[in-house]
């Protein structure tokens, strides 16, 4: 049996079907997941605890409904147990995997198909999943490193707009253009300099500790109020 052309005919068949509704494709998806795992070979013995928890139906009435109706529209041959012992018969019906032989007759013989995955195909498949997320990660380091690398020096509109946004002034917008300018753009005359934002900041601050630094200190001689007798000699 073909899984695939069986899949594929049985679902064609089931949205076709007027009288069907969610919980029959996925109480027969379910079945298909446990027959696959049986290497679809009938019949199929199922519980009904294990088979609502794979189709997630979680109501016994809509269990056996839908359990019901499918067998009586052929899709499976349902033998319940009344043993809760043992569990349930169940045939699937096949789909969409016959042959046409030369006399034209058909033929239910063909390969088998199952979809059991190896544990050795799980240690590969994790395997290549980390190298393939190391590389990635590998990738991503690499970009921040040329995004951090990959500065731009601004021109000297760009430094005079943004000194007009720090509501600073033309003048220290040239001293800072210049100064980096000449020195090729590095901080402290060594480092290359990485964002030139922050840079500009630093250069706003120290400008106004330097500005305070300027400023003559107050004299409180300048406003004596007590009366002075100038006839007395120096």
């Amino acid at each position: 049996m073909n899984y695939i052309s069986h899949l594929t005919a049985v679902i064609e068949k089931l949205s076709k079907d007027p009288d069907l509704n969610p919980s029959h494709v996925s109480l027969y998806l379910g079945l298909f997941y446990l027959w696959n795992m049986n290497r679809f070979r009938n019949p199929l013995s199922v519980t009904r605890s294990e088979v609502m928890i794979v189709s997630k139906i979680g109501s016994k009435t809509t269990y056996h409904r839908c359990l019901s109706e499918l067998d009586e529209k052929k899709y499976l041959r349902y033998h319940p147990s009344h043993n809760p012992m043992k569990g349930s018969l169940i045939d699937m019906v096949i789909y969409g995997t016959t042959t046409r032989t030369s006399s034209g007759t058909t033929s239910g013989t063909s390969t088998v198909q199952v979809l059991v995955p190896s544990i050795n195909s799980n240690k590969q498949n994790k395997h290549s999943n980390r190298i393939n997320m190391s590389g990635d990660n590998q990738k991503i380091a690499t970009s921040s490193e040329k995004a951090k690398n990959n500065f731009s020096p601004p021109d000297l509109d760009e430094v005079k707009s943004f000194f007009k946004s720090k509501e600073s002034n033309e003048i220290e917008a040239n001293k800072f253009f210049n100064h980096f300018e000449s020195n090729g753009w590095l901080v402290g005359g060594k480092t290359k300099m990485k964002n030139w934002h922050a840079a500009a900041r630093n250069w706003l601050l120290n400008a106004q500790k330097f500005s305070q630094n300027l400023r003559p200190p107050k004299s409180d001689h300048l406003h004596a109020e007590q009366d002075k007798d100038y006839s007395i000699p120096l």
